[in-house]
This record gives structure tokens, C-alpha cells and sequence, in this order.
């Protein structure tokens, strides 16, 4: 949930005016204060932060509705006799950004998320352990080093202090060249927000901005460097299960890399041999939304509700039983499983806008509520769709004004 936050509040910061422009900004806002409410409230004392409520393993034996839910409410968390540096620092790190997004529009919120940030990564790095450690679900298996160079990252963006700078290059022996960005490795957006750094100026950085290129290298058809791989259909495989996860996250840091060249007037990545420009890094990354949303072999879109052909049996519990409205008496777990889950039917409720984990590596798609490493849906996944359709706005409205330039005389 807070790698969620952190995404949809950068999408906030980059693309504030590409938002605004379709009347969105006040949703996204209002998506990202539910997180960074929740995780208030999640951190009652500098050493205490609570990061579940609810029993992972009681909750899959169950297949309800959340009206329904009578599954223990159990509550975990991570103090300094318990720590869990990923996710005290991946909240800071989400409070941080979130404080940004709100710094115009409501101040004195914007410091208490600041505030907090700091005391959470003072948490994660004085009191450092692993959340592997005493995690029930969600567990770390990259380490807390990561987390704790993005929170940083963050901390020195949201209140320019200069400590936090410090301690990025104090610690930059810590960054790795990364194949994936995701909840549970943040190198690569760390890498980007530093690389961003560099570029305007801060030359002691030049470590990230390799990394991070490195990665936008891998990414890259065509390029000479260590490839990711593509599906025959070109869309990106990182791995099989919810792929679309790393696809969307993935898109996201290169139309942010793009941007970034842009604006500091540098022609292209050269990797090897092959040369890439900020417009073929966006138009690739573009492939991959057009991808997502019904440009494939299947020629299906994967985000629920959306186009003329999309899942219908999405993997989520209150998609596949029916409303309360519906069906008033309530639907026991054994009930869900034997009435709903298995069934062959579609979802009675759709799910609209989820995007759920997609095709296998070879483009094909089952649409099988069972099957959920394909048919899933995430917050992170559209977190981070959120960041990568959002820089599209701006194209789409460029492309506009183009087009009505060479066709006014028509009109």
C-alpha cells in the first residue's frame, strides 16, 4: 500500500498540469490522502509502526465479500525489538512524496506527512532489520537497502535538507544495476529520482543515473546491452507471475527518463552500440500502454471495464460475488468458493479500471478467475499505470494541436 502511495504521489508531482487538464487531480489527491491517512495512523510512536491488520492465511481460506468478512482482524506490526526496515522506510518514503503533493494545497497537512517521514526513516535506518523477518505476507527478498536510498531520495526532494543527500552518497555502494522496479525492490526509482538530481546539476550523483540507465538499456529493443525480454506481441516479460505488474512500473520510469533528457536538452541514451532518443523511449513506452489496453495478439485489453473486449472473471473477491443489493443473505467462505470462485461464469460486478496481471510469455490470455497470477488485479499495478497513461495527456494534446495546425483551413 505505501509503494502504491509513493507511486500515484509521483505520478502527482510530475504530471500535475497533464491531470488537471482531464479534471483528475482532486481523485488522485483524494486516492493518495486514503494511504497516507491510513498510514498516520499506522505509525502511534517513532518505533512503532503497525503494517498489517488481518490474517493472510485466515483471509485465503475465505472467498467473501468484504461486507461479509469475519476472518480475525489480527494486527501486526514492527518496533525496535521487531524491525522491519522495508517498511518503515517504504512509508517514509510515501509520506515524503505525498508531502509534496499536498505542500500548496494544504500545508499544515503536508508537514505532519513530513514530519512523520522523518521519524519512519529515522526508524528504518537507526533500528535496521529485516522485514523478512517477521513479516506474515508481502515479505522483503531484496533487503532494506533499497528502501531505505529511495525514502532518502524522497526526503531530500520533499524538504531539501541536505543530510539526506548525504546520506544517498554516503551510502551509494548500496545501488545495483536492477532488472525490475517493484514493491519489493525500489533501486531503479531511487536511480531515477537521483539520476533527475544529476541532470540538474549535481554531478556527485553519476553513479545512480548509470545504473538507472543501465536498466532504460535493458528495457530497450534493439539494444546491445542485457536484454529484458519482450512477448512475440512486444510486450515486456519480466516474469510470469502478474507480469503486467512490472510492465506498468517499468513504463513508468521511461517515460519519466524521457522527460528527464527533455528537460535537460541531452539528444538520447546510448547503449552499446544502439542510440536511443527520448522520443524512442517514450514511443516504446507508449507500445506498452497501447499493449495493456487492447493492442496485442489477443486483442483483448487487460484493465477491467475497458474497451470491447477485457476480462470477465478477474481474480478479486467482491468482483466475482454478487452486491449486497443483490444478494442480501450472507456468502460464507465455503459458500464463495463452491458458488463463485470455481464457477464459469462471469463476474456479476465489474471491477472497472483494474488492471489485472496479464498474458503468459507468449501473449495468450485464459481469463480464469482461478488462474491468479494472470487474472489478479493489484493497487500497485494501476499505481503505476497511473504514471505512465498520465504523460500521454501531454502527447495526446500536443498531437491535437498539430493536427488542427496542418488542418485548420478545413474547419
Amino acid at each position: 500500500m505505501a509503494y502504491s502511495v509513493s507511486l500515484l504521489s509521483w505520478a502527482a508531482v510530475e504530471y500535475q498540469r497533464e491531470i488537471s487538464s482531464v479534471n483528475q487531480l482532486g481523485y488522485l489527491r483524494g486516492a493518495i490522502r486514503w494511504g497516507t491517512d491510513f498510514i498516520l495512523r499506522a505509525h502511534t510512536s517513532p518505533t512503532t509502526l503497525y503494517t498489517q491488520v488481518g490474517d493472510g492465511n485466515a483471509d485465503h481460506q475465505c472467498w467473501e465479500r468484504p461486507e461479509d468478512m469475519d476472518t480475525p482482524r489480527t494486527l501486526s506490526r514492527i518496533t525496535s525489538d521487531s524491525p522491519g526496515s522495508e517498511a518503515a522506510a517504504e512509508s517514509a518514503a510515501a509520506l515524503a512524496s505525498a508531502s509534496i503533493v499536498f505542500k500548496k494545497v494544504d500545508s499544515i497537512y503536508s508537514s505532519r506527512l513530513l514530519n512523520h517521514s522523518k521519524s519512519l526513516f529515522e526508524f528504518a535506518d537507526k533500528h535496521r532489520g529485516s522485514y523478512q523477518a517477521s513479516c506474515p505476507f508481502y515479505c522483503s527478498y531484496s533487503g532494506y537497502q533499497d528502501e531505505l536510498l529511495w525514502a532518502a531520495a524522497w526526503l531530500y526532494k520533499a524538504s531539501e535538507d541536505n543530510k539526506y543527500l548525504d546520506y544517498v552518497l554516503s551510502n551509494q555502494g548500496w545501488s545495483q544495476v536492477v532488472s525490475e522496479f517493484s514493491w519489493d525492490n525500489k533501486f531503479a526509482g531511487a536511480q531515477m529520482l537521483l539520476a533527475k538530481e544529476f541532470f540538474g546539476g549535481n554531478k556527485q550523483l553519476s553513479q545512480f543515473k548509470i545504473h538507472v540507465e543501465s536498466f532504460v538499456c535493458a528495457l530497450m529493443p534493439g539494444s546491445r546491452s542485457v536484454r529484458i525480454e519482450t512477448t512475440p506481441g512486444g510486450l515486456l516479460y519480466i516474469r510470469d507471475s502478474s507480469n503486467l505488474q512490472y510492465v506498468t512500473s517499468a513504463t513508468m520510469l521511461l517515460f519519466l527518463y524521457s522527460k528527464t533528457l527533455n528537460t535537460a536538452h541531452i539528444n538520447g541514451l546510448q547503449c552499446g552500440s544502439a542510440h536511443f532518443s527520448a522520443s524512442q523511449i517514450s514511443a516504446f513506452a507508449k507500445s506498452q500502454v497501447d499493449y495493456i489496453l487492447g493492442k496485442n495478439p489477443m486483442k483483448m485489453s487487460y484493465m477491467a471495464g475497458f474497451g470491447s473486449k477485457f476480462p470477465l472473471q478477474i481474480h478479486h473477491r467482491g468482483a466475482s460475488i454478487p452486491s449486497i443489493g443483490a444478494h442480501p443473505a450472507k456468502v460464507s467462505c465455503n459458500d464463495g468458493y463452491s458458488s463463485y470462485y470455481h464457477s464459469s461464469n462471469p463476474n456479476p460486478n465489474v471491477h472497472v479500471g483494474a488492471i489485472v496481471g496479464g498474458p503468459d510469455s507468449n501473449d495468450q490470455f485464459k481469463d480464469l478467475r482461478t488462474d491468479y497470477s494472470h487474472a489478479e488485479p493489484t493497487t500497485y499495478m494501476n499505481a503505476a499505470f497511473v504514471g505512465s497513461v498520465a504523460p500521454l495527456l501531454a502527447q495526446s494534446e500536443q498531437e491535437y494541436l498539430h493536427f488542427f495546425q496542418t488542418n485548420r483551413q478545413n474547419y
